[in-house]
């Protein structure tokens, strides 16, 4: 088995990982039993101003420290599941310490196995707004959609006013599905909820459409490579150019 390392980004949706990862794999394997698995968090807080002025590189620095300590404490690979930790992932630089998994490959191959044709993404302002994830659906043939500029602003606020701070409210909930009903309303059959928090506010009974949930989606991935039934993955930051499997 391989050694998975979670390079964890806010804490909610790392937590959700961790425990997604291990009870996936105990479901195989048996009570108690799991691949060896370390978690290495940096305060997002040292991170935040980078992001509030659209400093990736910044990011992305913080980021690849996580990713050596990493592969220090002897993970084979790493999973990110913080899907907006990806735009700074993505940007050049120099090979990330780990080879990692991709965050949006792992939704995209989700999406087009369940034969989805458009999809809509819900996630952090900056993540809505890149082209990352129309990017690797459109490799799979699927479309994407994403809220008005309003709702973007309101996802933002709340997912940075409460989310991330482990508080989920019925009225934050109630928002975040008046958003999803309007990207049913322009033909998304099923919604992405890429950011590690938001599976934790609507779960799927509570959404009008089916959910790819991103963290529990790349935590399934991750079980799949450490258990050795994928390869290990070969990217290391920058462009994926396909390599993100």
């Amino acid at each position: 088995m391989q050694h998975a390392g979670i390079l964890a980004h806010s804490v909610p949706g790392a937590a959700l990982c961790f425990g997604h990862f291990c009870e996936t794999a105990m479901a195989e394997l048996g009570e108690h039993e799991h691949p060896d698995v370390t978690m290495d968090c940096i305060a997002m807080g040292r991170s935040m101003p980078a992001w509030e002025d659209g400093d990736h590189d910044a990011v992305r620095a913080v980021l690849a420290s996580s990713a050596a300590r990493l592969a220090a404490a002897g993970c084979d690979f790493f999973v990110c599941p913080d899907n907006t930790a990806h735009l700074a992932l993505e940007r050049d630089g120099a090979d990330l310490a780990l080879p990692g998994l991709h965050i949006a490959e792992a939704v995209a191959r989700h999406a087009a196995a369940a034969g989805y044709r458009r999809v809509g993404i819900l996630g952090t302002r900056w993540t809505m707004e890149a082209d990352l994830y129309p990017r690797v659906l459109a490799a799979h043939g699927i479309s994407a959609g994403v809220p008005d500029a309003a709702s973007r602003d309101r996802i933002q606020e709340l997912t940075f006013g409460e989310l991330t701070h482990g508080l989920f409210t019925d009225a934050a909930r109630a928002e975040f599905v008046a958003v999803i009903r309007g990207l049913e309303a322009a033909g998304c059959e099923a919604v992405a909820l890429v950011c590690t928090e938001f599976p934790l506010l609507v779960s799927p009974a509570q959404s009008p459409i089916p959910t790819l949930e991103s963290t529990t989606l790349a935590a399934e991935a991750a079980v799949g490579v450490a258990l050795g039934r994928d390869p290990l993955p070969t990217w290391r930051g920058g462009p994926p150019d396909g390599a993100a499997a």
